[in-house]
């Protein structure tokens, strides 16, 4: 095997973690993986991972050849696609990673649009409430909320995306509605557990002024479908992103909670690895998920 194909495949078996998953993706058998991998290893005269019954760590020779070896093929694919030229059609595999909620309900049916669009593009879509690196996790794409990536990472814009306090009206009507960020204290509020924010705590602003509010309340979860629908039941005050609580709003299922106040924004972002040229396949999901989001971004009260 030629030494790209090879780095491929080592890239591959790491993020995999294991030479059965590994083996599964790509359509072999576990013994073939362990044999090319042998076969690395025999050629380069190195051991590039430490294997056991239930998992496989990475020898220091093996960190560099996997590290190394990313940017190898980076200038490589960037190399092919100046050559090739920017209008080469869209073709291989897109690996997608986003939130579980927004996954489910916004891209998903996005990715059906774009698959019938570009019929050469093969998409696996992971969804997770963990936080995904996915530089570390082989992702050509990943759509994030809030805070902009790090330095490793590219972002474009695809929607604005508030976040409102909401609860259900009979709620509101057995517990009276809060006048004032300083009284969702005496509230039952209902969290979502997420990585980027404070638990317990959420920060409020209006006329140039802040409050950051310590709540508590009796149920959370890190799925965001199951505390909107406590919410639904009236068990408390929820802080949920416009995108999934508008249709709620304007059914009158759910009613605005200090309306006069902003949360922080959850602007959604297209994230991808930095490099020089993108892939014709990234770029085309790009460009497709920023059409088809566009009416998101032009109006900036954010709503949906």
């Amino acid at each position: 095997m030629d030494g790209f194909s090879d780095l491929r495949f080592f890239s591959l078996l790491v993020r995999h973690g294991s030479l059965a998953e590994t083996a599964q993706q790509i359509g072999v058998t576990p013994p073939a993986v362990s044999k090319r991998l042998a076969g690395i290893e025999r050629r380069l005269g190195v051991r590039l991972l430490q294997r056991t019954t239930r998992r496989i760590g990475l020898t220091p020779e093996g960190e560099t050849y996997l590290v190394e070896g990313a940017r190898v093929l980076e200038e490589l694919e960037a190399l092919e696609h100046t050559v090739a030229g920017s209008g080469a059609a869209p073709q291989g595999l897109l690996r997608v990673c986003a939130s579980l909620g927004f996954g489910r309900k916004q891209l998903a049916p996005a990715l059906s649009a774009f698959a019938r669009r570009f019929p050469g593009v093969e998409v696996q879509l992971h969804l997770t409430d963990r936080t995904v690196d996915p530089v570390e996790q082989g992702f050509d794409l990943q759509l994030r909320f809030g805070e902009l990536p790090d330095s490793r990472l590219t972002a474009r814009l695809l929607a604005r995306n508030r976040r409102v306090l909401c609860a259900a009206p009979a709620y509101l009507r057995r517990a009276g509605e809060p006048a004032s960020p300083r009284e969702l204290a005496r509230h039952a509020c209902l969290f979502i557990r997420e990585s980027d924010e404070t638990f317990g705590t959420w920060r409020l602003s209006a006329g140039g002024r802040t409050d950051s509010v310590k709540v508590r309340g009796p149920l959370a979860s890190n799925d965001g479908e199951c505390v909107l629908q406590w919410a639904l039941d009236g068990h408390g005050i929820l802080m949920r992103s416009l995108w999934e609580a508008a249709p709620l709003l304007r059914a009158g299922r759910l009613t605005p909670v200090l309306a006069d106040w902003s949360l922080p924004p959850a602007d959604i972002h297209a994230v991808f690895p930095t490099r020089s040229q993108l892939s014709a396949k990234t770029r085309a999901l790009v460009d497709f998920l920023t059409e088809r989001f566009e009416k998101h971004r032009a109006d900036a009260s954010g709503a949906w």
